[in-house]
């Protein structure tokens, strides 16, 4: 059986990236946005040579501000709308808010007030816009805007502790709530609108630039989210939201007693029934937003690992094979161009290197995890292959200064026998790192932003596992040396990125 689609869908030019989350962007206030910064920041890259801007999901995250674990799979982050746009726009008046307790807060009364004025004003092109905008994605749009209103009515409560008639998505209940949460349902419409047209420029802005926008998709989404709310029957869930089995990974070199992620499982039965019709709609709105997506946890498109839902750990879950393959040959069917990256990190099977290789997706390499001292490991760059995307480490990962620093990360002996160096020092580490990367078959590397300014642990985005104090790095102009991005734009000579 052949893949639908033979030629491979993501561009193949050797070429290097830089990952880094918008919300990461300096800013004066909470997180970076889509503001000028963006803009300065994809020029940034352009002068230095890199073609590719990386970063993570960009959805509505829940507190804990994860962009892995959305309130939907289609929505924009409202928080990382430019407060500056809408000003530009004359649709806010930032002199006339009040000070609030947080950032956030912030952010939201501006934006409440944008979209009073945007109303007020009425202006016939934008008014047309907006109305052009709800139909193209009334396909999510109308069911999460009114998810959001309910959010807000009902303190922020998740999904499955809201009153009966609401939880179970009562004809009747949801037709009256329309009418009285009209106000609440406008905000998330305009917000959303706002978000999709500002992004929509960067991403034009971007191309000009020869830059192109690498997105990432997890593989799960949040219980409590619009997507398990309002289309239940594509989830292991029941009702009122209880669940018999949750995802996670089993136990490996991280975890003794593997991970409990806490997302509910796909019910691939009626989704494959259906012709993978919310997997369609989900790829339709990343390509909008993306010139190419990373689909996390790979390898849960060939088994998922099924924990009952009342364990502690995961030691006792199971593989369940999944539809997969037919999903994929399903959504090339679909769209004639799809631009994906494997994450196939982790323990991978030879099934999961047959779906992977079945739709040439490109997997990746993190150089963080070669230098074990075994030779045969996978992510040593005499394994790399031109298909790879190579990475010194991802948003997971320390920074390679701070892997670095501590020894029992790898086998110092073992990278100084690789590389042919004494290293006598941390920063002369990271610069073998990066000139490995660099040098690499691999057709894209990427180098995550803290590396290029040489940061240590301090700066790390992530330690999965951890709850609390994460997502929060942002880095400041500053803190580039032209020195070092100037013996990077030399590598990227040297080894024609």
């Amino acid at each position: 059986m052949k893949a639908s689609n033979s030629h491979q869908s993501v561009n193949r030019q050797r070429r290097a990236g830089v990952l880094l989350h918008p919300t990461s962007l300096p800013d004066s206030l909470g997180n970076g946005d889509i503001g000028h910064q963006a803009y300065r920041f994809i020029e940034f890259l352009h002068s230095y040579g890199f073609k590719v801007w990386q970063m993570l999901p960009l959805g509505p995250t829940h507190e804990d501000k994860s962009p892995y674990q959305c309130l939907s799979s289609h929505a924009g982050n409202p928080l990382l709308i430019s407060l500056d746009w809408l000003e530009d726009k004359g649709w806010l008046d930032r002199a006339t808010i009040k000070n609030t307790e947080t950032d956030d807060k912030y952010r939201v009364c501006c934006l409440r007030q944008a979209a009073e004025n945007f109303y007020q004003i009425n202006d016939d092109q934008w008014t047309e816009k907006i109305s052009e905008f709800t139909q193209q994605h009334g396909y999510w749009l109308d069911d999460y805007a009114l998810f959001i209103a309910f959010k807000n009515q009902y303190e922020n409560k998740p999904w499955y502790d809201w009153p009966n008639s609401i939880r179970h998505r009562e004809t009747l209940a949801l037709d009256d709530a329309r009418q009285e949460l009209q106000l609440s349902i406008k905000q998330t419409i305009f917000e959303q609108f706002v978000f999709f047209t500002q992004w929509h420029e960067i991403r034009v802005y971007a191309k000009k630039h020869n830059v192109e926008l690498f997105g990432d998709m997890p593989i799960f989404v949040a219980l409590d989210s619009a997507d398990v709310w309002a289309q239940r029957e594509n989830f292991l869930v029941d009702n009122d939201g209880g669940m018999n089995f949750i995802a996670g990974v089993p136990p490996d070199a991280f975890s003794d007693t593997g991970q409990r992620w806490g997302n509910p499982l796909h019910n691939w039965d009626y989704m494959q029934t259906s012709g993978f019709s919310w997997w369609k709609e989900r790829f339709r709105t990343q390509l909008e937003l993306f010139d190419m997506i990373r689909v996390d946890h790979f390898r849960g498109l060939q088994a998922c690992w099924q924990i009952p839902e009342d364990d502690e750990t995961a030691i006792n879950g199971k593989w369940v094979e999944v539809p997969g393959r037919e999903m994929l040959f399903a959504l090339n069917k679909t769209f004639h161009h799809l631009p994906l990256v494997a994450e196939d990190l982790g323990v991978i099977t030879e099934q999961v290197i047959e779906l992977k290789k079945l739709f040439k997706l490109p997997g990746m390499k993190v150089l963080q995890f070669a230098f074990d001292g075994n030779n045969s490991n996978p992510h040593l760059p005499h394994h790399h292959e031109f298909a790879d995307v190579v990475y010194t480490g991802t948003h997971d990962n320390d920074t390679t200064l701070g892997w670095m620093s501590d020894t029992s990360n790898y086998d110092k002996h073992y990278l100084e026998e690789y590389t042919g160096l004494n290293i006598e020092s941390e920063e002369q580490g990271i610069w073998s790192v990066i000139r490995i990367a660099m040098s690499s078959v691999s057709f894209l590397c990427v180098l995550p932003m803290q590396d290029l300014l040489m940061l240590d642990s301090k700066a790390r985005m992530n330690k999965p596992g951890t709850v609390g104090g994460n997502w929060n790095w942002r880095f400041e102009w500053n803190q580039i040396e032209p020195a070092n991005l100037e013996r990077i734009e030399n590598f990227m000579t040297v080894y024609q990125r």
